[in-house]
């Protein structure tokens, strides 16, 4: 039951997210390029392949038991960096890619050393759902189609800031790490 209710919640968030924090009516909509539809897509296929996936291929991460409770916890943990990160950038954070009046660059908190913490944290909950599951056909689907698609709208997202800011920003990308802290 533990399981049902952590991955109803943290989906239920994520619907929420994105029902609340789209553009407004003043914000430059365009930089988006279909990159929020593709990442709602790709969701919607990886998570079925990937519990379909264990069910036909039985190759757990671990006999241990503790090991789903582990996803579960990681599950969590991407949860709680990504609202940290979204409560962070406040006004700025939207759910499609989109620039506001008055934007600025956030450079402090989390976002002195990573560039786009909310998708670390996203990851990390798409990951926590791989490992809850216990197997690595279902860790490598859920975790290989996300990050693709991840990618895809950072790459989206940094033109739009660089487009922007210019070399102000190119600056603040030589100074962070783009997901993982000191490694990428």
């Amino acid at each position: 039951m533990i399981f049902i209710i952590t991955w109803s919640v943290w989906l239920i968030s994520e619907i929420v997210l994105n029902r609340l924090l789209r553009t407004g009516t003043k914000d430059k909509k365009d930089k988006d390029k279909g990159s929020l539809g593709i990442i709602w897509i790709t969701i919607g296929i990886a998570i079925p392949l990937g519990i379909v996936s264990s069910i036909f291929f039985n190759i757990p991460i671990s006999h241990l038991q503790i090991i789903p409770y582990i996803g579960l916890f990681i599950i969590i943990a991407g949860m709680i960096l990504r609202f940290i990160s979204i409560w962070s950038l406040g006004k700025f954070f939207t759910v499609d890619v989109t620039i506001r009046d008055n934007h600025k660059i956030k450079q402090d908190g989390l976002y002195r050393i990573i560039r786009h913490p909310s998708y670390t944290g996203m990851l990390l909950s798409f990951i926590g759902l791989g490992i809850s599951i216990n197997n690595w056909i279902s860790l490598l689907t859920i975790g290989i189609l996300v990050t693709t698609a991840m990618l895809y709208r950072i790459k989206i997202e940094e033109r739009a800031l660089k487009d922007q800011f210019g070399s102000e920003y190119s600056d603040y990308m030589k100074r962070t790490y783009r997901l993982i802290p000191w490694i990428y």
